[in-house]
């Protein structure tokens, strides 16, 4: 078992870092108030390859592993979390996309997403609960060879930015072999935006989508009819350990921050670093973050080779967030007063770190997924 990186994966992971603590670290805190990610950042980062890195080189992507795609998303959050949504959302996305039964719709899809050009918006949670994703109410009505799209789908990051939607509509009976994908351009008649006023991630933001007898050619389904909560449900192994080591790259800003805060600041005499009650927190910080991380680069290992990491995807995705919640909450404590300001970014990596608590999979519905995966169906509720 080797637990080092290629040098070829080092060379990389320096690349990001410099351009993250030269272009994204030092206005992290001016893009949540600006409420945008810029185009021009976005292309900055395709022309560095630092987005759908993982993605073949026929779509546009560089043809890497996955592990080498999670050190670019740890390097890019802890400078910028929000930033880093743009490559979650590019290898979720464009894995489902080289599905679509046009590959030139594909390339050129996943192309711009991996240049920077466009965002692709996951469409997938209703108002009516997100956990339950087999059972969808948005419908996708056949009318000829198109299809006519209605409904809502609510708590979409980047709602108001993005180009486009991978949205999952009931085109079937009840159940998750009734759901299918469609690739939507959000510039259609009938299709509205709205934004929420939320806790974090303002540089994101999130909002619903509303689709209003919205139509599409046939060539807008992704995979066949019916295949959308399989590809998804598929993607999500694969998300789960990139958000993992997104919430974690936030942490391991605001520990190395700490770490060298208590040695410069001075209470009774000493540098407050002198004192166990200060360092003692700190430590086991650094523990769980290294045992966080490394389950993280394991599920993203036995993806690369092709193995099963659904259990381990869902490990990363409940505990990888509290860690880091946990983490930066510890270190606003230990900053004291300072930190409670918002002139300082702890507060905003715990408000925006904390929102991954609840997307893209609640701690109770990961849990689940383990439980079933060590016992079976017996552990999933009807």
């Amino acid at each position: 078992m080797d637990f080092s990186l290629t040098p070829e994966q080092r060379a990389f992971q320096e690349t990001v870092r410099r351009f993250a603590g030269e272009k994204l670290a030092p206005f992290y805190q001016q893009r949540e108030l600006d409420g945008k990610i810029p185009k021009s950042l976005r292309r900055e980062m395709g022309e560095l390859g630092m987005i759908g890195i993982e993605l073949p080189e026929k779509f546009g992507g560089q043809g890497l592993d996955c592990v080498t795609a999670g050190i670019v998303i740890e390097e890019v959050a802890k400078a910028d979390f929000n930033v880093s949504y743009i490559q979650l959302l590019a290898s979720l996305l464009g894995a489902l996309m080289k599905q679509h039964p046009d590959e030139e719709v594909g390339r050129r899809i996943i192309g711009d997403m991996c240049t920077g050009e466009i965002i692709v918006a996951l469409g997938l949670t209703e108002p009516r609960g997100g956990s339950d994703a087999a059972h969808l109410v948005l419908k996708a009505t056949k009318d000829g060879n198109d299809y006519i799209l209605n409904g809502e789908k609510t708590s979409i990051s980047l709602a108001d930015q993005s180009d486009l939607v991978v949205l999952f509509a009931r085109t079937g009976g009840e159940g998750a072999r009734g759901v299918s994908a469609f690739l939507v351009p959000l510039d259609l008649p009938g299709v509205s935006a709205t934004r929420f006023n939320d806790l974090g991630s303002g540089a994101v933001g999130r909002g619903s989508l509303f689709f209003d007898d919205v139509r599409v050619g046939a060539d807008a389904l992704i995979g066949k009819e019916g295949e959308g909560f399989r590809l998804v449900m598929n993607g999500f192994d694969y998300s789960r350990a990139l958000i993992g080591l997104q919430c974690l790259g936030a942490a391991a800003a605001s520990l190395e921050e700490t770490w060298k805060y208590v040695t410069e600041r001075q209470a009774f005499g000493n540098p407050i670093a002198k004192y166990q009650g200060v360092t003692e927190p700190l430590s086991e910080a650094e523990t769980l973050l290294t045992a966080a991380r490394l389950l993280c680069y394991k599920t993203l290992w036995l993806r690369d080779r092709g193995e099963a990491h659904t259990a381990e995807a869902a490990m990363c995705k409940w505990w990888a967030p509290k860690t880091a919640f946990d983490i930066i909450h510890n270190c606003i404590i230990i900053n004291g007063h300072f930190a409670y300001s918002k002139e300082m970014p702890h507060q905003q990596r715990l408000r925006d770190v904390l929102g991954l608590q609840i997307g893209d999979g609640t701690p109770q519905i990961q849990k689940m997924i383990i439980a079933r995966e060590k016992i079976g169906r017996v552990a999933v509720p009807y």
